[in-house]
């Protein structure tokens, strides 16, 4: 059975830092696009950082860029989310998600479309002061 487990979420200041783990089991990321996603109380999901291992691209979306790397192990099964430079609105549930390339056709369509097919439970975060 294919899984993602999201892990290290947590309550942080402004400007402070946490960082996420998806760790996938019942398949290696070899060939899926892997993306963060977050989803803020009222608000719709939004696609946060989406990589893919055989590409080597990742985007981010210009709410995080500069302030979030996305990284991965060296055995394709966890995917990290370093924030940095927290921001109350970052506040929200974090998802991770995969799908196989060929259905997201880039990691940046793959973000802007909530493109999963498989997603973990969720982590949250909480930015305030």
């Amino acid at each position: 059975q294919l899984q993602l487990v999201e892990s290290g979420g947590g309550s942080v200041q402004p400007g402070g830092s946490l960082r996420l783990s998806c760790t996938a089991s019942g398949f290696t990321f070899d060939y899926y696009g892997i993306g963060w996603f977050r989803q803020a109380p009222g608000k719709e999901r939004e696609g946060v950082s989406c990589t893919s291992y055989s590409r080597g691209i990742t985007y981010y979306s210009d709410s995080v860029k500069g302030r979030f790397t996305i990284s991965r192990d060296n055995a394709k099964t966890t995917v990290y989310l370093q924030m940095n430079n927290l921001k109350p609105e970052d506040t929200g549930t974090y998802y991770c998600a995969a799908a196989p390339i060929p259905r997201i056709n880039t990691v940046q369509n793959m973000c802007l479309t909530n493109a999963g097919d498989y997603w973990g439970q969720g982590t949250q975060v909480t930015v305030s002061s």
